[in-house]
């Protein structure tokens, strides 16, 4: 099937943290050294990967989480995902708090600054990532999502597995750590311009490029097609033509009032993942995906703005 949106094919399995995140919208972002006042705060679940799991459920996935949380605070984590259908077997509690993100947010533009402190999700083994995989039984049709908020060793054992079973592997390259751009061998990438320029010098490819020739330098380099995304201008495909010939695709953004961007690069890489495993091909799940995130800023938080099938064809039609 290509895009057609019938029945799943697959399921996604997402291999990534599991935050709290605590919120302050502010008149302005502050500068190094400045205290802004006036702040509104709120408290959320988040963490990259754990959002990319909710956007996958709600255009309509068949969803499991591999991840960690506190054995002591982990229970609002643990029911926000069950509440989502997302299947839990694979969230581990560990003697450790659930890690935790603080996001600034400048109440004018949407536009955000965030600090993680891991905790849990520093925790994840290697050893529990290959059992929970081999326990779901990984098939070619699944779809596997990696972020950058783990450590660097159960993200190999998650891409090791996703290649044996053949199944097909996203990679959200956030934050861009050294050392782990070698990930993205033959997966489909998802880095935001940031991250694509700080791969590109990981890779030992050329500075200074152009976000297009960027994209197209690095799915050259990867052996898989990289999905550069570009805030409210969309996101750029390259490397879908054999051996990353081609000028980069344009996947236009869409005209929304941005809220809060947090969350709008894991609304795209999750509903990336659950459009491929529905059946539609990479274009359209890129057009269902910048869709997505255009919808997710609309509301504040990570996940409110997530939207159902039914929200993503009124935008797309």
């Amino acid at each position: 099937m290509s895009g057609d949106g019938g029945p799943a094919a697959g399921r996604v399995i997402v291999v990534g943290s599991i935050n709290v995140d605590l919120v302050m919208r502010l008149p302005r972002l502050p500068a190094p050294g400045e205290t802004v006042l006036g702040g509104v705060s709120a408290r959320h679940q988040g963490g990259k990967g754990a959002n990319q799991a909710v956007a996958a459920a709600r255009a309509g996935a068949v969803v499991h989480m591999i991840g960690a949380v506190g054995a002591h605070d982990g229970d609002d984590a643990m029911a926000a995902l069950a509440a989502e259908s997302i299947g839990v077997d694979g969230v581990t509690r560990c003697d450790a708090p659930t890690g935790l993100a603080v996001v600034l947010v400048d109440g004018q533009s949407g536009e955000n600054q965030i600090a993680v402190a891991p905790g849990a999700n520093d925790l994840v083994t290697s050893a529990h990532v290959r059992e929970s995989l081999a326990a779901l039984a990984l098939a070619q049709a699944d779809v596997v999502v990696l972020s950058f908020e783990l450590p660097e060793e159960p993200l190999r054992a998650a891409a090791s597995a996703a290649r044996t079973a053949g199944a097909r592997l996203v990679v959200n390259p956030a934050p861009a750590e050294d050392g782990r751009a070698d990930l993205l061998a033959e997966a489909i990438a998802t880095p935001n311009v940031t991250e694509l320029a700080a791969l590109m010098k990981q890779s030992g490819l050329p500075a200074g490029m152009t976000p297009q020739a960027a994209a197209l330098a690095l799915a050259s380099h990867t052996g898989g097609p990289v999905v550069a995304t570009m805030g409210a201008r969309g996101a750029l495909l390259a490397g879908a033509l054999p051996a990353g010939t081609g000028a980069p695709e344009h996947f236009a953004g869409h005209r929304v009032r941005a809220v809060d961007t947090t969350g709008a690069g894991d609304t795209l890489t999750g509903v990336l993942a659950a459009s491929l495993a529905q059946g539609y091909d990479l274009r359209a799940s890129l057009r269902r995906a910048v869709a997505a995130a255009a919808l997710a800023v609309t509301k504040p938080g990570a996940r409110a703005g997530m939207p159902t099938p039914a929200e993503l064809e009124r935008l797309l039609t």
